[in-house]
C-alpha cells in the first residue's frame, strides 16, 4: 500500500502540474485566436462604417450592424460618437451594454484600439474597441462583443479530461504494481519460504530456486540465500558424511575434519602460504571491477585449504586492477563472496617480472624440469631478477611473521627456490615447507642451468620439500648427491647440510571432493546440459569430448589434436557424429614459444575443421579464453570423455577435477602415463601421448566401452580422489611439518 500510495502520489502531482501548464497554454492560444478573429472583423466593419458615421447615415449604419450582428459567437456591433454615446447598435445589447461603457471612454480619449473580458448575462464576453476617424479626426468607436464563454468550457474539458486520464492511469497502476510485486516480490518470497522449509526438513535440493531466473529486484537476496542453503546443505551432508564414517571407522578426510585437525596441530598459529600466483584476481571490466580465479592447479588445490585455515596467502598481484581493491598494507579478505582468509599482495615492476617469471622462471626451470623438447634459456639478467624478487617475497614474509612464534610457512612451486633459505637466515625458528608442483629431472638435465647449486642450496632451507610422486624424490636426491657436498639418508628420504636436516617426501597434490548431486538428478543434469552446450556453440552430434589446459607446450595438446584426426580417419563412422570442445587459457604469451605453440594449436584446428567439417558440425571447438570453474564444471559434467594428454606433468588436476565431477558414475578419462595423476586413477584408458595411433584407438575404446565397465572405472576413480583429496595432502603435509622437530618423529618413521 505504501509503494502505491507513493506511486499515486507522484503521478496526482505529476497530472496536475502538467494539467496547469496545458491550461495555462491553452488559454493563451484560444485568447490569441479571438483576438486575431476580432480585429479583422473590426478593421473590415471600421472602413463601412466610417462614411456612414459621417454622413450621419443612421438608417443604413443599423442595417450594416444588425445584418453583422448574426454572425457566429458574435453577440453584436455597436458604433458611438466621440462623446461615447450609442449611434447604433445590436438590439439585444442596448439594455446590456453599461452607460457609458469606460472601455469606448478609453479607446476614444486614448486613440487606440482596446479589448478586455466583461460578464453579459453572466456570460463571459470579449470586447474590442477602435476608434473611427477621418482625415486625423475622431468621429466615434466602434465596439465588437464575442461570446467567449467557449473558452472556459474548453478549460475545463482539459481538466475533465486530465482527471479522467488520472483515474485510468490510477487504475493500471495499482492492477500493475499488484502484479509485479505478486510476480516479483510476494512471489518469489513465498517460493523462497517453501524451498527453505523443503531444505530445513532435508526435502529440497541444493540448486537456486527457479525464482531467481526473473532477474527480479530480489535477485541479490536470491544470491545470498542460495549461498546460504548451499553452506548450510553443504555443512549437514559433511555431519552426515562424518557420522557415517565414525560408525564405519573410516578415515575419509573432509572439510571440517581438516579444520579439526589443524586446530588441534596448530592451536591458534596461523598458515602462512607463499605462491606466485593469487588465488583471486581483480580485473577491470568497462568501468567495473570483476574478480577472476586465474587458471592453475595451485589455485585450484590451496584455496579450499586455506579457507578452514584463515591464514595468509602472500602471492604476486598481477591484475590491472588489483591496488585499487586493497588496503593500506596491501591486504584484503577473499573470496569476495564469503571471506575467509587475507590475500597479501607483492607488487613487481614490468622488468622484474619478465626477468624473474617469464624469464628465469618459465624459460628456463620450467623447460628444464619438463624435458619435452624446448631448449631453456637461461640469462644473468633473468637469474639477477630471480634473486630480487625472492628478496622480495621474503621481506613481506618476514614482516608479516613478525609477532609470531614458530610461524609455518608453505612456499608453493619453483619460482620461489630460494626463499627458504632466505626466510630460515632471518628466522631459524620458522618451520618452513617448499611444495615443488612440477616434475623434478634426473641430474643430467638439471645440471644444465648455470646456478644448479645455488638453487638446490635455497631449496634446502626448507624442513622438508615436498613432490608429487617418489620417483621426483629419488630425483632430487640424486641431484643434490651429485652437486652439493651432503649426507643423504636413503632409509629416510632426508638431507643432512650443513647442521641442517631437509627431508623429501611424496605428497601427491588433488582437489576437493564434494559433491552434492545423487546419481539420478547427476543424469538428469547430464543431458540438459548438453543440450545446452550443443545449442550454444550451434553443433549437433551425439558424442562430446573435453580438454581443459593452460596453452603450454607441455599439456600434448597439437599431439590430442592429430589423435582426434586419425581417429576420425580410421573410424568414419564418428564423422559428424563426435566433438571435441578444447577449453584453453592463453597463458605467458610474452614468451616466443608459448606464441608459437598458440600459433600451431589454431593452425592445426582450422585444417582438422576444414577437412572433415560440414554445415552442421565440425570435429573440434577451440574456446580460447579463461574460464570461470562453473563454466568448466558444466563441461566436465556433459561430456563422454576428457583427454588429458601431458607429455610430462607433475600431477595434472584437471583429471581429477573430471572425476569428481561425474556424480552420474558416466564418463571416460584418457590419461597421459607421463602424468602424477596416471599413478594414482588407474581405471583411466592409460596412453602415451606421442603415440597418435594408440591415442586415436583410445578415443574409439572410450567411445565404444559398454556402460557397465564405463560406471565401475568411474566409482573406483571416484573413490580414489574421495579418499587421497586435497584435505588429507593439507592434513599430511602439514602435520609432518608441525611435528618436525619433535625428536619421536623419526622414530615413528622407522616403527
Amino acid at each position: 500500500m505504501r509503494l502505491i500510495v507513493s506511486l499515486l502520489l507522484v503521478v496526482a502531482l505529476a497530472v496536475t502540474a502538467f494539467s496547469f501548464y496545458q491550461v495555462y497554454t491553452e488559454k493563451i492560444r484560444l485568447r490569441g485566436e479571438l483576438e486575431g478573429r476580432t480585429i479583422v472583423l473590426a478593421e473590415s466593419l471600421q472602413e463601412s462604417v466610417t462614411p456612414l458615421v459621417q454622413s450621419n447615415s443612421l438608417k443604413k449604419l443599423n442595417r450594416l450592424v444588425e445584418r453583422f450582428g448574426n454572425r457566429e459567437r458574435l453577440k453584436g456591433v455597436a458604433v458611438f460618437d466621440r462623446e461615447g454615446n450609442i449611434l447604433s447598435s445590436t438590439p439585444e445589447l442596448i439594455p446590456k451594454i453599461p452607460k457609458p461603457l469606460p472601455q469606448i471612454i478609453s479607446s476614444i480619449t486614448e486613440n487606440r484600439s482596446l479589448g478586455s473580458f466583461i460578464k453579459i448575462d453572466d456570460k463571459k464576453t470579449y470586447i474590442y474597441t477602435i476608434p473611427i476617424s477621418e482625415e486625423d479626426r475622431l468621429i466615434g468607436a466602434l465596439a465588437l462583443f464575442h461570446d467567449a464563454s467557449y473558452m472556459d468550457l474548453r478549460l475545463e474539458g482539459i481538466w475533465e479530461h486530465n482527471l479522467l486520464r488520472f483515474l485510468t492511469m490510477s487504475i493500471l497502476i495499482v492492477v500493475i504494481t499488484l502484479l509485479v510485486v505478486r510476480w516479483s516480490v510476494t512471489g518469489p518470497i513465498a517460493q523462497f519460504a517453501e524451498w527453505m522449509r523443503e531444505l530445513r526438513m532435508g526435502k529440497g535440493k541444493v540448486t537456486q530456486p527457479s525464482a531467481s531466473l526473473r532477474g527480479d529486484v530480489l535477485a541479490p537476496l536470491i544470491s545470498e540465500v542460495t549461498h546460504l542453503a548451499k553452506s548450510l546443505s553443504l555443512a549437514r551432508a559433511r555431519a552426515e558424511e562424518e557420522a557415517r564414517l565414525r560408525v564405519k571407522a573410516e578415515s575419509l578426510w573432509t572439510a571440517s575434519r581438516l579444520k579439526e585437525h589443524m586446530r588441534a596441530e596448530l592451536g591458534r598459529k596461523k598458515l602462512f602460504l607463499i605462491s606466485n600466483r593469487e588465488p583471486y584476481m581483480h580485473v577491470k571490466e568497462g568501468r567495473n571491477i570483476g574478480c577472476i580465479i586465474p587458471a592453475g592447479g595451485v589455485v585450484t588445490a590451496l584455496d579450499p585449504v586455506m579457507r578452514i585455515c584463515d591464514g595468509v596467502w602472500i602471492a604476486h598481484g598481477g591484475g590491472d586492477a588489483d591496488r585499487e581493491i586493497v588496503d593500506e598494507n596491501d591486504k584484503l579478505r577473499v573470496p569476495p563472496e564469503e571471506p575467509a582468509y587475507t590475500l597479501k599482495r607483492i607488487w613487481l615492476t614490468k622488468e622484474e617480472e619478465d626477468g624473474y617469471y617469464y624469464g628465469f622462471s618459465n624459460e628456463g626451470l620450467w623447460p628444464l624440469c619438463h624435458i619435452t623438447h624446448t631448449r631453456p634459456i637461461f640469462r644473468l639478467e633473468d637469474w639477477v631478477h630471480y634473486q630480487r624478487v625472492n628478496e622480495k617475497f621474503a621481506d613481506a614474509l618476514l614482516k608479516e611473521i613478525a609477532n609470531e612464534e614458530s610461524p609455518l610457512v608453505l612456499i608453493q612451486d619453483y619460482h620461489l627456490a630460494l626463499l627458504p633459505l632466505l626466510v630460515k637466515e632471518k628466522r631459524p625458528d620458522a618451520k618452513v615447507s617448499l611444495f615443488w608442483h612440477i616434475p623434478w629431472p634426473n641430474p643430467e638435465a638439471y645440471g644444465i642451468c648455470p646456478w644448479h647449486q645455488e638453487i638446490l642450496i635455497g631449496m634446502l632451507g626448507a624442513d622438508i620439500i615436498g613432490f608429487h610422486t617418489q620417483f621426483h624424490c629419488n630425483n632430487f636426491l640424486d641431484t643434490v648427491d651429485r652437486f652439493l657436498e651432503s649426507k643423504i639418508d636413503w632409509e629416510h628420504f632426508s638431507v643432512d647440510r650443513g647442521g641442517h636436516t631437509t627431508l623429501a617426501r611424496p605428497f601427491p597434490i588433488s582437489v576437493s571432493f564434494e559433491s552434492l548431486s545423487d546419481k539420478a538428478s547427476a543424469i538428469q543434469e547430464k543431458a540438459s546440459l548438453k543440450e545446452t552446450i550443443l545449442k550454444e556453440i550451434g553443433i549437433q552430434a551425439k558424442y562430446l569430448g573435453v580438454g581443459v589446459d593452460r596453452i603450454d607446450y607441455t599439456k600434448g595438446i597439437p599431439e590430442r589434436f592429430r589423435a582426434i584426426e586419425r581417429f576420425l580417419e580410421k573410424y568414419h563412422e564418428f564423422v559428424g557424429e563426435f566433438i571435441f570442445i578444447e577449453l584453453g587459457a592463453p597463458s605467458r604469451i610474452h614468451i616466443k614459444r608459448y606464441r608459437d605453440v598458440m600459433t600451431e594449436i589454431e593452425e592445426m584446428v582450422d585444417k582438422i575443421n576444414w577437412r572433415f567439417q560440414t554445415k552442421r558440425w565440425k570435429p573440434i571447438v577451440f574456446l580460447k579464453r579463461h574460464h570461470r570453474h562453473e563454466e568448466i564444471y558444466r563441461f566436465y559434467k556433459t561430456a563422454d570423455l576428457c583427454m588429458v594428454t601431458s607429455l610430462h606433468d607433475g600431477m595434472n588436476l584437471v583429471a581429477k577435477e573430471f572425476v569428481t565431477s561425474r556424480a552420474d558414475e558416466d564418463g571416460v578419462l584418457i590419461l597421459s602415463q607421463f602424468t602424477g595423476a596416471s599413478r594414482e586413477l588407474k581405471d583411466a584408458i592409460i596412453v602415451n601421448p606421442y603415440a597418435i595411433e594408440g591415442m586415436a584407438d583410445a578415443i574409439y575404446l572410450a567411445l565404444t566401452m559398454e556402460q557397465d565397465e564405463r560406471s565401475q572405472r568411474m566409482v573406483r576413480m571416484r573413490q580414489v580422489v574421495r579418499e587421497h583429496n586435497i584435505y588429507r595432502w593439507a592434513g599430511n603435509l602439514i602435520t609432518i611439518l608441525v611435528r618436525l622437530r619433535m625428536p619421536e618423529v623419526l622414530e615413528q618413521e622407522r616403527d
